[in-house]
């Protein structure tokens, strides 16, 4: 399977009053096409800047973002983008803020009918049949994470960027939620990238897991995850999650400055 996503030695830092701040330095990641990877690290070590880079928000100072072989110059209209606040607009319902993208990239050619009826099929995936005519402070706030998800799919996105969207809910909330992704995942065709803090979540949503050092951040151990696409919440309590798991808080612990003796 051909890579979609494909970073290459990329370096870059912001400038501050006081000199370059170094994020990012010889990172390489590669996501094969349809694939599902979770990056996890330690606060700071330039994870939202990488998923700028991918969106085209912004550029490196050095190396390559491609997708589909293309370098990443602009913002892409076939990247969809969730994050830990929904920001969903309160003088707009559910349904009307899920059409938004298709208002502001284009239809691809999708009559009005046709466009709020893909909405509703998203709507309905995710359990939200029955609140399109709905505001966003009608809702839950896994309910509105879920709209949210639905917004960021519906002009049908290549490649979908999760930058902690699951951070802020309960622990109950969240793990419904993560089973929801697998739904749209085995409904949807897309490439995912995950930002999070929760080793738990890497686990259970992806099929690649990507540690990233201290900053500025390199991609300091990548771990494949065997456990299928049916997962059920009882896969992290196996004795194969859970050696995942202590391999992951071993090198995170790596990346935030102890040592391997340390951390024996």
């Amino acid at each position: 399977m051909s890579n979609l996503i494909e970073i290459a030695g990329v370096t870059h830092a912001y400038r501050t009053d006081t000199g370059p701040l170094p994020v990012l330095r010889d990172l390489d990641i590669a996501v094969p096409e349809a694939a599902f990877c979770a990056v996890v690290g330690p606060s700071g070590c330039g994870k939202s800047t990488l998923t700028k880079l991918i969106a085209g928000l912004m550029l490196p100072d050095s190396g390559s973002v491609r997708l589909h072989g293309e370098d990443v110059r602009s913002p892409r209209k076939t990247v969809g983008m969730a994050f830990q606040n929904p920001v969903l607009l309160e003088w707009r319902t559910v349904l009307k803020n899920v059409l938004l993208p298709l208002e502001i990239v284009g239809a691809k050619g999708m009559s009005r009918g046709q466009q709020i009826e893909r909405a509703e099929s998203l709507l309905h995936l995710v359990g939200l049949e029955g609140f399109e005519e709905k505001r966003p402070s009608e809702l839950s706030g896994g309910m509105r994470q879920r709209a949210s998800l639905c917004r960021a799919l519906v002009h049908h996105p290549e490649v979908l960027i999760l930058d902690e969207p699951f951070g802020a809910l309960d622990a109950f909330t969240r793990e419904d939620l993560w089973q929801i992704m697998h739904v749209l995942r085995k409904e949807e065709r897309f490439t995912t990238l995950l930002i999070t803090h929760d080793l738990r979540e890497a686990v259970f949503l992806a099929d690649q897991v990507v540690v990233m050092s201290g900053r500025p951040g390199t991609a300091q151990h990548v771990m494949n995850v065997p456990l299928g696409a049916e997962r059920t919440l009882d896969d992290l309590y196996t004795s194969e999650a859970t050696a995942m798991l202590a391999e992951l808080r071993h090198q995170i612990q790596i990346a935030q400055g102890r040592s391997e003796s340390e951390v024996a």
